[in-house]
């Protein structure tokens, strides 16, 4: 498929093809709905404790007497209807993450890729490079691409004064290509690939796409 590739002031930068196995397939909503959880379980931290009737510091003395009181045969002030006892089954520290194989985890990024090129909203930059880093410069020429929402990924290597601009602007996060992930895409409105990220792409899944010829 042909994609029309533009500057950073909104010009015209010629044509490129891109490649159908990469961003030609038809968006498969299960397998983008399974990666974004196996995204968020893996990134949540599982830290959660509470302590249980044997971690509680409480005295072990009996509370009443076992008989003749008309309430229950209580030992310690630690069992869990007391204020300040243990939990019964608490939160213990563990992890969340779900396994996925690596497979399915490339098959979603491309559906990714492919969910955005279909909706519209893929963007190709001929360089992310700014040369002063001023936030406002930038800002002006993204309005004039429209970009409000957007995730920019560029080539191995970040342009610093680009990436430096860019962290200051709502809703704009950039990445480099190593980073690239299926969650972030999924959750800014727009795509924005350099020809360098697309290079790398191509590259990252050269079998599928010689598969695909």
């Amino acid at each position: 498929m042909k994609a029309s590739v533009t500057t950073l002031d909104a010009k015209s930068a010629g044509k490129l093809d891109l490649p159908d196995a990469i961003f030609g397939l038809e968006p498969r909503q299960d397998l983008l709905q399974r990666i974004v959880r196996y995204q968020l379980l893996k990134r949540q931290a599982g830290t959660h404790f509470s302590q249980d009737r044997s971690q509680v510091t409480a005295s072990t003395r009996k509370i009443v007497r076992q008989k003749g009181s008309g309430g229950a045969r209580h030992g310690a002030r630690s069992a869990p209807q007391f204020r300040g006892g243990g939990k019964s089954f608490g939160p213990k520290p563990r992890s969340h993450a779900i396994g996925m194989p690596k497979k399915v985890r490339a098959l979603a990024l491309r559906h990714a890729l492919s969910s955005k090129a279909k909706a519209g909203e893929l963007i190709v930059l001929d360089a992310a490079q700014s040369k002063d880093g001023k936030t406002k410069d930038l800002q002006n020429q993204f309005d004039k691409l429209e970009v409000t929402n957007a995730l920019i990924i560029d080539g191995a290597d970040l342009n610093e004064p680009f990436a430096r601009a860019a962290r200051n602007i709502p809703n704009i996060d950039v990445l480099p290509i190593q980073g690239i992930n299926a969650y972030d895409i999924m959750r800014r409105r727009k795509l924005v690939l350099t020809k360098a990220a697309i290079e790398a792409l191509e590259a990252r899944f050269e079998g599928q796409v010689k598969g695909a010829k």
